[in-house]
């Protein structure tokens, strides 16, 4: 059983211990994902959410499978935690701002960007028309897996390629590698949401 199979087990006992653990190692991290979901929130809005996303993981770790590595589980809870939050803020503004979803990404220690150049327009390029979050979401929950792990780690979770590379026991090369081939597919589905709402809206 590896070290976090065991740690999950041990919250799942009622380990206060094991809980303080679990929360030491995810709850900043998941609070640096959230703020980066939406150039909207403000500091005390990603508290909020971040409380709120640990509430769901007391509550629902009984039902983690463990198909995903914990952290990826976490992070999707958050992303719909962030999804409602925002849809409220948006339903009390009466429709204000959309904020966009960057999902541009730099490497935290070098500051470069390790991605290999796509010929495809970058993510940022598909959401400058201001499309929200639920685009992405819609997008993301399309990907499948491992692709949406990947995707939600690098750019999403601020991951660094070694810190992917060690979460999905993979090696720089083939972190680059898949990144840069499920990048192209998010870039894809993303934008054939974007069109498909656009045909709607003008077929109405």
């Amino acid at each position: 059983m590896d070290a976090e199979a065991e740690l999950v087990r041990q919250c799942l006992r009622g380990d206060t211990r094991a809980w303080d653990d679990l929360f030491d190692q995810h709850y900043a991290v998941t609070g640096r994902f959230i703020f980066q979901l939406s150039s909207s929130l403000a500091q005390e809005d990603v508290e909020e959410i971040c409380q709120e996303v640990f509430l769901s993981v007391v509550k629902h770790l009984p039902s983690f499978g463990g198909k995903s590595r914990l952290q990826t589980w976490i992070f999707r809870i958050a992303v719909n935690q962030t999804r409602d939050y925002v849809e409220k803020q948006r339903a009390a503004k009466r429709g204000g701002g959309v904020a966009p979803l960057s999902l541009q990404a730099e490497d935290p220690e070098s500051g470069l960007t390790l991605d290999p150049p796509s010929t495809a327009p970058s993510p940022d390029l598909l959401l400058a028309a201001r499309e929200d979050l639920a685009v992405v979401t819609r997008a993301l929950e399309q990907l499948g897996e491992p692709c949406r792990e990947i995707i939600e780690l690098r750019y999403f979770g601020d991951l660094s390629y070694d810190e992917i590379g060690e979460s999905l026991q993979l090696n720089l090369k083939t972190v680059s590698s898949r990144l840069s081939k499920c990048r192209d597919k998010l870039e894809a589905l993303t934008r054939a949401i974007i069109l498909r709402e656009k045909s709607l809206r003008t077929s109405v």
